[in-house]
C-alpha cells in the first residue's frame, strides 16, 4: 500500500478542466493537428493519433470536429503549423516538472513559461535536468472503493506490469506505453469504468510538500495547464489536501 494517491489531483484537475471545457478541446485539437501530420490521418495506424482521438471522444467533442482537425493536420483544409517544446524545472519545495507545449510562436511560450516559474517561486531547468526522474506509463486510474481482486486479474493477464492500491482505496494500473492500449480495452470489456486513464510521464520518487509551499506548487501548476499553449504538464509533488485550500 502506498500513501498518497493521484486521487486529489486528479479530482482537483477535473474540476479545474470541467470549468474550461473550452480549453480542453483546443488543446486536443492542438494534439490531434500535430499527431496526424507527424503520423498520417488513420488513428489505426497511429497510436498517436488514436490516443488524441480517444481523448477527443471521452471529453465529448464532436465527430466532425475531430475530423476537420485531423484533415487540416494532413493538408486537406487550412491549418496552423504546431511546434513541440519541452520545458523542465523545479516548482516550490524542489518538486520537479516537466511542461509540454505545442506553439505556433516560439518566443510566446518561452517567456510565457520562464514568466509562470518565475511568478510562483520556481526555477526553469536545462533540457534533461528533471526529466531522467520521470518514465512513460499508462495509467488507468479507479476511484475509492473499485473492485482490486478482479482489476488485478483482468490488468495482469492484458499485460499490466503493476497494480498499485492505496490508504484512500484508490487503484492504479500501471501498464507499459506499448501495453497501454491492450490493457485499457481488457478494462472497458469487462464492463470497469477507470476514472482517468492515459499514457502519462511518472516519477519514480515523490516530493512531498505541504502547507504554504503545497499552494504556491498547486497555483503554479494550475497557471501553466491554463495556458494554451501547454499541451501537458506532469510533476512528482505529494501533495496533502492543505495544497488545494
Amino acid at each position: 500500500m502506498a500513501g498518497h494517491s493521484k486521487w486529489a489531483n486528479i479530482q482537483h484537475r477535473k474540476g479545474a478542466q470541467d470549468a474550461k471545457r473550452g480549453k480542453v478541446f483546443t488543446k486536443i485539437i492542438r494534439e490531434i493537428a500535430v499527431a496526424a501530420r507527424s503520423g498520417g490521418g488513420d488513428p489505426a495506424a497511429n497510436p498517436r493519433l488514436r490516443l488524441a482521438v480517444d481523448k477527443a471522444l471521452g471529453a465529448n467533442m464532436a465527430k466532425d470536429n475531430i475530423e476537420r482537425a485531423i484533415k487540416k493536420a494532413t493538408g486537406e483544409l487550412e491549418g496552423v503549423d504546431y511546434e513541440e517544446i519541452r520545458f523542465e524545472g523545479y516548482a516550490p519545495g524542489g518538486v520537479a516538472v516537466i511542461v509540454d507545449t505545442l506553439t505556433d510562436n516560439r518566443n510566446r511560450t518561452v517567456a510565457d513559461v520562464r514568466h509562470a516559474f518565475n511568478k510562483f517561486g520556481g526555477n526553469l531547468g536545462t533540457d534533461g535536468s528533471v526529466a531522467f526522474m520521470f518514465r512513460k506509463l499508462g495509467v488507468i486510474a479507479f476511484a475509492p472503493g473499485a473492485d482490486e481482486d478482479r482489476i488485478t486479474e483482468i490488468a495482469i493477464e492484458a499485460g499490466a506490469e503493476d497494480i498499485r492500491s492505496y490508504d484512500d482505496g484508490a487503484i492504479d494500473v500501471l501498464a507499459a506505453p506499448e501495453d497501454y492500449e491492450a490493457v485499457r480495452r481488457a478494462v472497458l470489456d469487462a464492463g470497469l469504468e477507470p476514472a482517468e486513464a492515459e499514457v502519462t510521464f511518472r516519477a519514480d520518487n515523490d516530493t512531498a510538500v505541504d502547507g504554504e509551499t503545497g499552494q504556491q506548487v498547486v497555483k503554479l501548476l494550475d497557471w501553466l495547464e491554463d495556458m494554451d499553449d501547454v499541451q501537458n504538464v506532469y510533476h512528482n509533488g505529494e501533495l496533502g489536501e492543505d495544497a488545494y485550500a
